[in-house]
């Protein structure tokens, strides 16, 4: 070997040495850099004429485990999601206060019962009658603000999803810059360890946003898909377009939609591809979950408690009346007209009394003896014939009133004791709303006992939009309900089954005139929202959703109350029971009647219909509410804590193969200073040998 070729060689080992410590340089300097990979010289024998004459120094390479950064980014998402869920369920968890909570719901309810039971305790006293409709009062207030707070909730994941939709925009357009970095230095054939690491870190992020599959390609660029497929980054760079964002509770929202981006940066064409399920993961995955899913399945339930609740009270209190009986007896809107088809079988007995409940006129209206086709008119003309000139009847707009003709009188309802009336399986007196305790302004309170016979008395043009969502929230199908379509209950039923909803599932009237839906076994577990509605039938202000029962989200909640008259005056709350056998001149309500009071125990204590959810009692169904949402909450806190001691053991061992250890690199460095050293002693022998061959010259 020749001295220049000793001298090349020493030169090119201690240009490694050099880069060498450079490279621990750089990984020291960045031993406590969130996602650094630390970096590891490349080097090989340069060999020329079969000859080794020296070192080759390459471009510093990332040291890094493909499949350790994968399961970050799985884990990633998962952990995303649980925290989403966890966090909102918490919230929703806190709204319902604490089960020992004077002020909770559980105590509401269980107030109610308690109250009633003082007034037969205390004989009717005017204190346990306030306190008694004072509860019914702040139960229906929690139970309204409760309903509001989680829609509140819900506004507040749907500005979520728009901040996350938003986040994940930003790390796309990151990503795919940076992916042109590294394609960029690596046919440059220079290290891309600097744009390597930046992308890495914003792909861990974005994988905590959405579920994705990242796969790197030869020329050092990665793609990026959702976990339900979606392509959200290759060559092309994609954005998500969401055209909601607005901080308010909605019953259905507009799908995130992919969109390729132009050249300047704006968003272009549709790729037809869009994000409306909870698949996609991640925490918008988890954001979808709550909005679509678990916050509008709890107010749904929320719904249907008060539904049973107001039916049941209502129920005690039409059976009952006052003393002294008030002279007009006002009704509410239950979607009927005169017109209508009557459909009541059994009696009900009308009284005109004086103010001291001595009875002046009765009549008893059977409604069998009305015919088949009676009308709602035939029955105010009964009730007309039997108590006039004392009494009269009238329907206007759907409401039902009976007044008496002189303010000295007052009017009562009771049922039949042999043969009580019945329509849908309510009396007259509670169908009507006559002596309502629990009155709402969108709903009538009960069912409406419709067939399939009956006129639906929806106008043209009027429209109800049906959504059906999975189990998981996805719409799988929506379908717009015209006025015009036929002319009865059961056209209207006919339509919605021939349908895009009849594809997964079927409808029908219920025996109580409600429409039910019923999911094939490969839907099971879909639900109906009703988003927007216009119908009104014939005028009285009841829309379909309100009639049809299908979601308890037209349960009446939002306008519901104890009227102020029966607040303000203890004497207005119906607990007397009249006696049917009494003889005109006689007394038909005897003072201190406060059978009405057990009335109230009883039927608290009895199964209600929940309708599509069954039947139980209304302490029961609301156990399993409130235990439903707590068992949630504590199931989605232990995930998401698992998932984040999973994430955190997966990131560890990541680091732990790619990151700085300052003592290897420590004993790397002594490596580089020997090998310096030692290409230092060659350089010098070498110009010793120089010096010696021009010295014998």
């Amino acid at each position: 070997m020749s001295i220049n070729s000793i001298l090349s060689s020493a030169i090119s080992g201690l240009s490694a040495s050099q880069a060498g410590m450079q490279t621990v340089s750089t990984n020291i300097a960045n031993v406590n850099t969130p996602g650094y990979a630390r970096q590891k010289l490349a080097q090989s024998a340069s060999v020329a004429g079969g000859n080794v004459n020296g070192v080759v120094v390459g471009e510093p390479a990332r040291v890094a485990d493909k499949f350790l950064e994968n399961s970050v980014y799985q884990r990633a998402g998962t952990a995303g999601r649980t925290d989403a869920v966890s966090n909102y369920l918490d919230r929703l968890q806190s709204l319902l206060g604490s089960p020992s909570s004077d002020s909770g719901l559980a105590a509401r309810l269980t107030a109610i019962s308690s109250s009633v039971s003082a007034i037969a305790g205390l004989q009717g006293s005017p204190e346990a009658i306030a306190q008694f409709t004072g509860t019914v009062s702040d139960t229906i207030d929690t139970l309204s603000g409760l309903q509001g707070d989680v829609a509140n909730l819900q506004a507040d994941v749907e500005s979520e999803v728009s901040d996350t939709v938003g986040r994940v925009n930003v790390l796309l357009s990151k990503i795919h810059d940076l992916n042109n970095e590294v394609s960029r230095l690596q046919g440059l054939g220079l290290t891309t360890s600097g744009p390597a690491d930046s992308r890495m870190s914003a792909l861990e992020e974005l994988s905590g946003l959405v579920d994705v599959s990242v796969r790197e390609q030869p020329d050092g660029r990665v793609t990026i898909d959702t976990a339900s497929g979606q392509v959200l980054l290759d060559k092309r760079l994609r954005q998500l377009n969401y055209a909601s964002g607005v901080a308010v509770s909605q019953a259905s929202y507009a799908p995130i939609d992919i969109r390729f981006t132009n050249a300047d940066g704006s968003m272009g064409a549709s790729t037809g591809e869009k994000i409306d399920s909870t698949a996609v993961g991640g925490k918008l995955g988890g954001l979808l979950d709550m909005r679509d899913r678990a916050l509008p399945n709890f107010s749904e339930q929320l719904g249907q408690l008060f539904s049973g609740l107001a039916e049941t009270l209502n129920k005690v209190s039409n059976e009952g009346t006052t003393l002294p009986p008030p002279q007009t007896l006002t009704g509410q809107a239950n979607g009927l007209v005169g017109s209508d088809r009557l459909g009541f079988t059994g009696k009900a007995t009308f009284a005109v009394l004086a103010k001291d409940g001595t009875l002046v006129a009765r009549t008893t209206v059977d409604f069998g003896e009305l015919g088949s086709g009676a009308t709602v008119d035939d029955a105010v003309a009964a009730i007309n014939a039997g108590l006039s000139p004392m009494a009269s009847a009238s329907i206007e707009d759907g409401v039902l009133s009976i007044a008496a003709t002189s303010s000295a009188y007052g009017v009562a309802v009771a049922q039949d004791a042999d043969a009580p009336s019945d329509r849908a399986g309510v009396g007259f007196s509670q169908f009507f709303g006559l002596n309502n305790l629990v009155r709402s302004g969108d709903s009538a309170l009960g069912p409406s006992g419709f067939t399939a016979e009956d006129p639906h008395g929806f106008g043209a043009g009027e429209t109800a939009q049906i959504v059906l969502r999975d189990a998981a929230g996805k719409v799988l199908a929506t379908q717009t309900l015209s006025g015009d379509t036929g002319s009865t209950w059961g056209e209207l039923v006919g339509a919605l089954n021939s349908g895009a909803l009849g594809a997964f599932g079927s409808f029908a009237l219920d025996e109580r005139g409600r429409v039910a839906f019923t999911p094939k076994s490969s839907s099971a577990g879909a639900t109906i929202s009703i988003p927007s509605d216009s119908t009104d039938r014939n005028g009285t202000g009841l829309s379909f959703s309100a009639l049809s029962g299908l979601t308890g989200a037209a349960s009446g909640l939002r306008t519901a109350e104890v009227p102020a008259a029966i607040l303000n005056d203890t004497t207005r709350l119906p607990l007397a029971r009249l006696q049917l056998d009494a003889a005109i001149g006689t007394k038909a309500i005897g003072a201190g009647d406060i059978r009405g009071a057990n009335a109230f125990v009883d039927a608290l204590a009895a199964t209600a219909d929940f309708g599509k959810d069954g039947s139980s009692t209304i302490s029961s169904f609301a156990s399993r509410l409130l235990g439903s949402a707590g068992s949630a909450a504590s199931l989605a806190k232990t995930a998401a804590d698992d998932a984040s001691a999973r994430l955190s053991d997966t990131v560890n061992r990541r680091d732990s193969y790619s990151g700085v250890n300052i003592d290897e690199e420590l004993a790397q460095m002594v490596v580089l200073q020997n090998s310096y050293s030692a290409a230092a002693r060659v350089m010098t022998t070498a110009s010793q040998m120089y010096d010696t061959l021009l010295n014998m010259l």
